[in-house]
């Protein structure tokens, strides 16, 4: 089913910034210029078939037991109604959410423009003011010349990396340089100097021989590790990891990179809490099962790879896998991306359903001696809507990963999908998701479980972080993905960013949310 991994070493090159001070770094040049040429567009939009559902076994059809959570706090972000920029804003779909929180800051990118709140705490008194924005990503890259200045682009993502005290922000480059028709792309990378977001910033750009689509980031002890989809219609996908040690302190950094081909979009797992890996532990990276482009949309595993990566000798660094983990079956909801599949109110368009791939993040949690993994993606349910299937893994003294729990959760007949998932620091796992039917326009939803439920099931009733009030009409793409982040304050409270719209308004505004599992430290207040 899988082939090998080709290993591409360093990147083509890559340009540096010491904190505004600029070199060049050439290091590698070998790639074949063939490889270089960009996928073509992605094809249109289909109507996906109606498909069985697989897995009801593990189906949770009814809401949990306990009461609903109250956020702790809500507010609006990027989008429509945003309030630090007036209007028109710019705004594109699909939003691409990206979401980081630290200890006084909480930190959002919406395709191509950032914004930074503040939260409630040691240095500000209320949560959700806006210290910067509506700004373009690129702006964290002037200084370091190349096309991470000179072009601003979407599907960038942010991160607070905890163990660090540190920003990163990650941004990919879809178009050649001007005038160059096999020249490289770009992924561009900013790491804060210190603990603001406001800046300075390291700032890198790493040439790329494959188009660098849908970048999945992820912080490890050894390195920034990041996945990417060379194209919507080729089965390719790009595994790197940067130099983060070297990053950190602003020295210059390569990229080493693999080419996997024939598999779903690789998920690296990102690091939540302060408690790490054992030295040495292998990155792990998790996909899907079954194909989209060969019609297979169906599969009964969850699939890994160990990446051990060697920075004094790239030679010796290795992705080894995939390994297949097996799970309850699951069909894709509505046969995967790009396609037309969940129904509005009062609109015959229908949105796209992303549902593939794992979706964004993986999240590793290691509490004591306990090691978990836990990932979501979007399946058709047996009620004919869309359920969040989520897994919690366990990780061995081999570093592999094997299931510990699995459910889907789908109470009733709705759709239920793009869910974004965490573990806090006793275990209690939430997400949340996107909700919407032929009766309720989309909005964004919680659910969440304490650590001792029976296996499989959100314990606590869903709750209603945003309620719809309008169908999106424009188009069929809806976020691509949501975002949820820990709170590194108290390691407890899951903060997360979802779309939605407004009454009579033509595109998405967006929703960001705090909640918190009872037991688990301090209240985050509004």
């Amino acid at each position: 089913m899988y082939s090998t991994a080709r290993d591409t070493s360093h990147c083509v090159g890559a340009r540096w910034a010491h904190a505004g001070l600029f070199s060049l770094l050439i290091f590698s040049a070998a790639a074949q210029a063939a490889a270089m040429q960009r996928p073509p567009p992605p094809p249109p939009p289909v109507i996906a078939p109606t498909t069985p559902a697989l897995g009801g076994a593990i189906e949770q059809r009814a809401q949990g037991s306990r009461p609903a959570l109250e956020a702790l706090a809500s507010f609006d972000g990027l989008g429509i109604g945003f309030a630090g920029a007036a209007p028109p804003q710019p705004v594109r779909n699909p939003s691409d959410n990206a979401l980081a929180v630290g200890p006084d800051h909480i930190f959002q990118i919406v395709n191509t423009r950032y914004a930074i709140f503040t939260k409630k705490g040691a240095r500000y008194d209320t949560t959700g003011r806006v210290l910067v924005g509506s700004a373009p990503t690129n702006a964290f890259f002037q200084g370091v010349g190349g096309q991470c200045e000179a072009r601003n682009n979407g599907d960038a993502v942010v991160k607070y990396d905890q163990l660090a005290d540190r920003w990163l922000v990650v941004m990919p480059i879809f178009r050649r340089p001007a005038n160059d028709s096999t020249g490289p792309y770009s992924m561009c990378y900013a790491v804060s100097v210190g603990p603001d977001p406001l800046g300075p910033y390291y700032k890198y750009e790493f040439l790329r021989p494959l188009f660098p689509d849908y970048p999945r980031i992820a912080v490890w002890p050894d390195g920034y590790y990041n996945g990417t989809s060379t194209g919507d219609d080729v089965i390719e996908k790009h595994f790197c990891v940067a130099d983060r040690a070297r990053m950190l302190q602003g020295l210059s950094a390569t990229e080493q990179c693999h080419i996997v081909n024939d598999v779903n979009f690789p998920n690296p797992a990102d690091i939540d809490g302060m408690q790490v890996p054992p030295p040495g532990a292998p990155a792990i990276v998790l996909a899907t099962g079954g194909t989209q482009l060969k019609g297979d949309f169906d599969d009964d595993g969850i699939y890994y790879w160990l990446h051990r990566v060697n920075w004094a000798d790239s030679t010796k660094s290795r992705l080894e896998g995939p390994f297949k983990i097996p799970v309850a079956p699951y069909n894709y909801l509505c046969n995967g991306q790009l396609t037309n599949c969940v129904p509005q109110p009062d609109s015959a368009r229908r949105l796209d359903a992303q549902g593939d791939k794992l979706m964004n993040r993986v999240v590793y949690r290691r509490i004591g001696s306990q090691e978990s993994i836990v990932a979501t993606h979007s399946v058709n349910t047996t009620q004919s809507g869309g359920g969040v299937r989520w897994y919690e893994f366990r990780l061995g003294a081999d570093r592999r990963p094997r299931l510990f729990q699995q459910g889907t959760f789908a109470p009733d007949s709705a759709f239920r999908w793009m869910a974004s998932i965490g573990m806090d620091a006793r275990g209690n796992i939430g997400f949340g998701f996107s909700y919407g039917s032929r009766a309720a326009y989309v909005g964004q939803r919680f659910a969440a479980r304490l650590a001792t439920d029976p296996p499989g099931t959100m314990g606590f009733r869903e709750s209603v972080l945003q309620e719809g009030a309008g169908a999106q009409g424009h188009t069929n793409r809806w976020e691509d993905y949501p975002a949820l982040a820990i709170d590194p304050s108290d390691d407890c409270t899951f903060w997360y960013v979802g779309d939605y719209l407004k009454r009579g308004a033509a595109t998405y505004s967006t929703r960001i949310g705090a909640y918190k599992v009872p037991g688990c430290g301090a209240a985050v207040g509004r």
